[in-house]
């Protein structure tokens, strides 16, 4: 199998601060993470020559970022169209584009007014075709909406029950309340949990990740030159991207995802895994993204870190807590940190690794996990010290 493992490595990371209504432009949340990022490093901006970026049609292009740095030649600048599933990918694209000789120093960033601003159909117009101009008119349109069937499959299949997704939201919670960046600190209890609204059953309104403003960098390059920068570097073990049969071009088309009881990981696990030359049973923190409760479980199962069906008594016995086995969302996650679209998961993993997450700091963490998407397609890395 053909690997870059150990080749490349972060050595910077930045971000802004996250909030419900940032009062900048997206250049400018951009342009801010990205500066933080190069300064983390200790690297100036004339030596970056590739620019990576995703989104969702909500985010600047990266040249316009670059422009902003005043970065004197690009070399290397793509903005990726796609949602969560893409925070790692933008990370292996600069490998790649390293590997393939295209650029020797890439920053990778993403960038959003995702609450003040807009996230789905706030002041866009949304086209309903494929499947979804069959949902749309009955007002099913959403994420909550098609995520709520996934796991209500996952119930029916394997008597996952409301409390065992509510391990993960207090869990997280309880990461957050140490996390001076996480947007909510207040501690949550499991009757606090229960207590809360249905937003669309079987979720209720903690199940849900935020909607939030701001922006997360990091900086890419080769591991023999990341020895000699400011901080200890973090080496990109491996990664994988893809998912299984069926995908589409719109949210609705997941319906004819063959068994919607478990997701993209279950696709992506040999790959993960046979690149990065490490198994479940090696990773001292994982980052998995958490769009909604019981897309971790999903994760969480297909990655091999349970068994199928598992997922909710896995959590439940305390296996994801901060002192646990397998520290997940030690930041509080995209339920309660803030919603970057996933890619201050891997902010976090890398803090982690530093030894630089302060009171949420997992005792000699040396190997991480990120992971991104919750549907039909994701991405993962698996990080070390």
């Amino acid at each position: 199998m053909w690997s870059l493992r150990d080749k490349y490595c972060i050595v910077g990371i930045g971000s802004t601060e996250f909030s419900k209504a940032s009062g900048r432009t997206v250049l400018d949340l951009a342009s801010s993470a990205c500066q933080a990022a190069l300064d983390d490093a200790g690297v100036p901006a004339t030596d970056v020559d590739g620019i990576v970026s995703f989104h969702f049609g909500d985010s600047v292009p990266a040249i316009a970022v670059a422009t902003q740095l005043g970065v004197p030649a690009v070399r290397y600048a793509v903005d990726t169209a796609g949602g969560g599933n893409a925070a790692n990918l933008i990370v292996l694209q600069a490998v790649a584009a390293i590997e393939a000789g295209l650029a020797e120093t890439v920053l990778c960033y993403r960038a959003m007014n995702g609450r003040s601003g807009f996230r789905l159909g706030g002041g866009r117009d949304m086209a309903a075709h494929g499947i979804t101009q069959y949902t749309a008119p009955f007002g099913w349109i959403t994420y909550p909406q098609a995520m709520a069937m996934w796991c209500r499959r996952h119930m029916i299949e394997y008597g996952t029950t409301a409390e065992q997704l509510g391990h993960v939201a207090v869990t997280t919670r309880a990461n957050a309340v140490l996390n001076e960046r996480a947007m909510q600190r207040q501690p949550m209890t499991m009757d606090d949990y229960m207590a809360a609204r249905f937003i669309v059953e079987p979720f209720r309104l903690y199940d849900i990740c935020l909607e939030s403003d701001g922006a997360c960098a990091v900086l890419v390059t080769r591991a023999d030159r990341a020895r000699d920068l400011r901080h200890r570097p973090v080496h990109i073990m491996g990664g994988a991207y893809g998912g299984g049969p069926n995908q589409g071009e719109d949210l609705f088309d997941a319906l004819r995802w063959p068994d919607h009881s478990h997701n993209y990981a279950r696709y992506i696990a040999a790959d993960l895994w046979g690149k990065a030359g490490v198994g479940p049973a090696d990773i001292d923190v994982a980052e998995i993204y958490d769009c909604f409760t019981y897309s971790v479980l999903m994760q969480l199962e297909g990655l091999g870190f349970c068994k199928e069906g598992e997922g909710g008594p896995f959590v439940a016995a305390g296996n994801i807590a901060r002192d646990g086995p397998l520290p997940v969302n030690t930041h509080g996650g995209l339920l309660s940190e803030a919603y970057i679209h996933g890619f201050n998961h891997v902010i976090e993993a890398v803090s982690q690794l530093r030894g630089h997450a302060g009171a949420r700091q997992v005792p000699d963490a040396e190997i991480a996990l990120t992971t991104a998407g919750a549907m039909t397609c994701g991405s993962a890395m698996v990080l070390r010290r």
